[in-house]
């Protein structure tokens, strides 16, 4: 009997998101989305999201301006944003960063602008 428990997210095949997510394997309660190549920018509009976010910075900086902090992201770090806190990112150099988001961010229109 096979296993079908787990499934394969081939990311070259990962549909991508209105603002740039591509999005990566996702189960009932957490998804994945990629943050690919990030270009440089001012900070968007500060936001609260309907889910928890943690991150992971694989490869440029940049900052999180959350509750009156500004935290600098740098290659190895991680970060939380709870679920409905306001913030928002400022892309300082190309960054390429991975997310997990729980519930997942895609459904019900969690992720839209």
């Amino acid at each position: 009997m096979t296993d079908t428990s787990v499934t394969k997210i081939d990311s070259t095949h990962s549909p991508k998101g209105q603002l740039g997510q591509k999005y990566l394997a996702s189960g009932k309660s957490v998804s994945m989305r990629l943050w690919e190549n990030e270009q440089p920018g001012e900070a968007k509009e500060s936001k609260a999201r309907e889910y928890e976010t943690v991150g992971y910075v694989i490869n440029g900086r940049a900052e999180l301006h959350i509750e009156g902090q500004k935290i600098l992201l740098e290659p190895g770090n991680s970060w939380v944003v709870a679920k409905g806190v306001s913030h928002t990112y400022k892309i300082l150099e190309s960054f390429t960063a991975v997310e997990a988001t729980s519930p997942p961010a895609q459904v019900h229109g969690r992720d839209e602008d």
